[in-house]
């Protein structure tokens, strides 16, 4: 029997972030499925907002944060957010994150999408690799336990609280049960939904969807980022920060198009404007190849590139033969981020007592409808301190969960997984998954309408039967990732039917999410949060309200 005061699913920044905030004061422990050096906060680029320049402030941050929302963030947690902006960033260059600095010796900071100032602080191309690094050490020297390489199967309850996991341990292919006085999911987003995104192949939604398993809503699953600029036909990630560095963006015509779509910001408009701008040009023919446009920053000099955007230049080579000194980058939209996630509050809680949600798989919601560049690594870092309180507060209050069943919720998950494992024929996993996102990308994508999405949400649901029927192509249990995969892909295909249903339902275009049909922004009916919650087999819809508060709901424009 495995047993914590609390446990945290998941190694990136915000699951390091929580463990390091009650380390010294309880017992502690992080699941994740890969070695937390390869979580996916590793591949974050451009950098983390905090309003540390002379003219700028933290309301000025929270404004341009509740604008580049669409108004759909909630204003009590922005302001956490942007007031804590600072002191996370001091804080890690204090325990060793080598930001780049200015000629006089602070830390620099660039332009991104939809700020009006320069507020976003970096380590060249690799402001995530440094930061996940930095905390890990952290961690490590609070003497944290770590279950490497675990995979999350089930939350366990006991008299209306969360009180445990079950797992998988990938190595021996065992299921234990894991009993906690708290359980915290971090486990990051659901990118590999779609088939074409940034993401890493991890992320696919585990702590969303195991949550909605367990009765907890998800909220705004709609709302899905697409990354203005990714690397064609890869789909890497090209940073923000190429653009904030003075990047152009140019169509088979030579022209710098955004001057058509937000004159003021160019190419600097927050990424759901910049998305929508990319994919237009393309589709009305002003593509190259009519699948990608040109990201340029041959201006900018091998100097300035080799000093900021090393990375950029070194994916840019190895993944498409282009060198961006002297020639343009292909790029094109991605799915990128999950602004839609666990439905809790500013501190992190769910409906569940005992279920906390932090990071990109929680929506708070402080990105509203669309996520500005630099929030994502700031989220992690200010509310894994926050709501690390929290979760320690609520622990030391001795919550019991000496009834709680891991042993038999391990007992009954290994059934289940033994009946998979021995299944000699059935469907491919890997076909299925396939499919999921190609229908994703073509149906759920950056522009969406009724036909469409009724389409792939009846496709969606014909998969989701399939997948009742997989067969494996290993029946042993030892570092069997087919297994890992099999269960993976239930995970996104319940998200892919949420996120699909949801966006049927909001007949409005609101940031991220563009219907053709309903082309206007609708706050009347539509400046609500989405809410879905898993009922005896079906999905219960229902919309609650946005926290409002220091900035009044306007017209977006840039």
């Amino acid at each position: 029997m495995y047993s914590h005061d609390i446990l945290v699913i998941g190694a990136g920044l915000s699951g390091l972030r929580i463990a390091i905030e009650v380390a010294k004061d309880v017992d502690v422990a992080i699941l994740s499925k890969v070695h937390p050096l390869r979580s996916h906060s590793v591949a974050a680029q451009g950098g983390m907002n905090a309003s540390l320049g002379e003219q700028d402030s933290w309301e000025a941050h929270a404004f341009d944060t509740v604008k580049g929302s669409d108004y759909l963030a909630d204003q009590d947690a922005v302001e956490v957010m942007a007031r804590g902006a600072p002191r996370a960033v001091i804080e890690n260059e204090q325990w060793g994150t080598a930001f780049s600095r200015t000629d006089d010796g602070k830390i620099a900071q660039r332009p991104f999408g939809g700020a009006m100032f320069p507020r976003t602080c970096y380590a060249a191309d690799r402001t995530g690799h440094n930061l996940l690094h930095t905390t890990f050490e952290q961690a490590s020297r609070l003497g944290v336990t770590f279950y490497h390489e675990w995979f999350l199967t089930s939350l366990v309850q006991s008299e209306g609280k969360a009180c445990g996991v079950t797992a998988i341990d990938i190595a021996t292919g065992e299921i234990h049960g894991i009993k906690a006085k708290a359980v915290v999911l971090a486990t990051g987003g659901f990118g590999r939904v779609y088939g074409y995104s940034t993401n890493a192949l991890i992320n696919t939604g585990d702590g969303a969807a195991v949550a909605l398993r367990a009765g907890v809503p998800l909220k705004d699953m709609e709302f899905v980022q697409f990354h203005p600029t990714t690397l064609y036909p890869s789909g890497i990630l090209i940073t923000e920060g190429a653009r904030g560095e003075g990047g152009y963006l140019l169509n088979t015509q030579g022209e710098r198009f955004m001057v058509e779509y937000a004159p003021k910001q160019m190419e600097l408009a927050p990424r759901d404007i910049v998305a929508r701008a990319i994919q237009t040009e393309i589709n009305q023919g002003r593509g190259f190849e009519d699948s990608y446009v040109h990201l340029d920053l041959t201006h900018l000099g091998r100097e300035k590139i080799m000093e900021r955007l090393p990375g950029i230049r070194d994916i840019s080579m190895f993944f498409a033969g282009v060198d961006p000194i002297v020639s343009p980058i292909p790029v094109r939209p991605g799915q990128h981020y999950s602004m839609g996630g666990i439905h809790c509050d500013k501190d992190g809680i769910t409906s569940l007592s005992g279920l906390y949600a932090v990071g990109e798989t929680a929506c708070m919601s402080v990105h509203g409808a669309n996520r500005l560049g630099g929030n994502s690594l700031l989220e992690t870092l200010v509310f894994g301190r926050l709501v690390g309180q929290k979760v320690k507060e609520y622990v030391s209050r001795d919550p019991d969960v000496n009834s709680c069943g891991v042993e038999q919720a391990a007992f009954e998950m290994r059934e289940r997984l033994q009946a998979i494992l021995l299944r000699e024929s059935g469907e491919s996993p890997a076909e299925i998954r396939a499919q999921l996102g190609e229908i994703m990308d073509n149906e759920v994508g950056v522009f969406r309408d009724q036909e469409t999405l009724e389409s792939a949400l009846k496709a969606i649901r014909f998969l989701k039967e399939r997948s009742e029927k997989i067969a494996l192509a290993r029946s042993d249990t030892r570092f069997n990732y087919s297994l890992i995969r099999a269960l993976e892909l239930e995970n996104t295909l319940d998200l892919a039917e949420v996120i699909t249903m949801t966006a049927l339902m909001r007949r409005e275009s609101r940031g991220a999410h563009w219907r053709t049909d309903y082309p206007e922004r609708d706050d009347e009916s539509f400046l609500k949060h989405s809410l879905v919650t898993l009922g005896d087999d079906y999905l219960k819809t229902e919309y609650i309200d946005v926290n409002l508060g220091m900035f009044e709901v306007k017209e977006r424009t840039y």
